[in-house]
């Protein structure tokens, strides 16, 4: 019997908790499931799983077994699909996650490049400013702007993005440029909700860092929301380049604080850790470092219409 086979089956059970699911997923019949295990019982010399008519319970030596047994299938599984994917095309459902506004700017011209490029890959895409789980919710990639959390997860990294601290023209006229930090006090601020650092805003100069705790006239968790406000002359904007770039360099938005610098967000591509990546992910990944890596800006189309971050 082919051990390895056996090892598939075995873990399937306790994934599955029982015999007859098992053999369901894996397309057998029962006996040939229990034959399996006996077999493996049988070649180690010891109990893997205790079982009676309505219970199904690993041994300690079962225990082990499984855990150990999991990432040599996990690897063995990498391994086939590197070989199958040798001197492939990119093809097939690739899904990815990404914050709105990033997505409609500037994730979809890259998105629309790369599928002339790879015809045959279908492209699945949820726009989300949450961060979503990559391995719960099957994701293959996701484009995050931010810190990241500490995760099995792998980052490469992209473009930094600068913050820019801005207002209208209309709104600094009623209620005069604020020249510190502290001045936004006195001033609404429209606040991102799902901001790393909370409601603080994070000011630098001369290597003294200042944390403010902005008095919110708007809290959104959508960038564009906050951007809309801002062009209407509703209050302070803290935001990334790639979202008010454009606004300040056209004049509708007024960079103010340029004494001060902003911590600077990074923005990475991310998947789930593997050894052999899929000719579709390891393409997109390199598609992405290679458009938006490079030291260049990425103006947002002023005509566009906007909808979200």
């Amino acid at each position: 019997m082919d051990t390895h086979t056996a090892m598939q089956t075995y873990a399937k059970v306790v994934e599955l908790g029982s015999f007859a699911a098992a053999a369901d997923k894996m397309g057998q019949a029962r006996s040939v499931v229990t034959r399996q295990i006996a077999y493996l019982e049988q070649k180690y010399g010891v109990r893997l799983l205790n079982r009676t008519t309505r219970k199904l319970s690993m041994t300690d030596a079962g225990r082990a077994f499984y855990e150990r047994v999991r990432p040599i299938l996990a690897e063995v599984a990498d391994l086939e699909q590197a070989l199958q994917a040798e001197g492939q095309r990119p093809s097939g459902r690739l899904r990815i996650s990404a914050p709105v506004s990033f997505g409609i700017l500037h994730l979809g011209p890259a998105i629309a490049e790369y599928l002339q490029q790879y015809p045959d890959v279908v492209i699945d895409l949820d726009l989300n400013d949450r961060v979503v789980d990559l391995v719960e919710d099957g994701y293959d990639v996701a484009v995050r702007i931010g810190p990241l959390q500490d995760s099995s997860l792998v980052a490469r990294p992209l473009a930094p993005q600068r913050l820019l601290v801005c207002a209208s023209p209309d709104y600094l006229r009623r209620h005069s440029t604020p020249a510190t930090p502290e001045d936004l006090k006195l001033h609404r601020c429209l606040h991102y909700a799902y901001a790393s650092t909370g409601n603080e805003w994070h000011f630098e100069k001369d290597g003294q860092v200042r944390l403010l705790r902005v008095n919110a006239a708007l809290r959104a968790n959508n960038g564009d929301v906050l951007r809309t406000a801002a062009l209407a002359g509703h209050g302070v904007i803290l935001q990334p380049e790639f979202l008010v770039g454009e606004d300040v360099r056209a004049g509708r938005l007024t960079e103010i604080l340029t004494d001060y610098t902003n911590t600077s967000i990074a923005m990475y591509a991310v998947y789930p850790h593997r050894r052999f990546l899929s000719p579709k992910v390891r393409s997109f990944v390199e598609h992405l470092e290679a458009r938006f890596a490079a030291p260049r800006p990425m103006p947002a189309p002023g005509a566009a219409k906007r909808r979200s971050r």
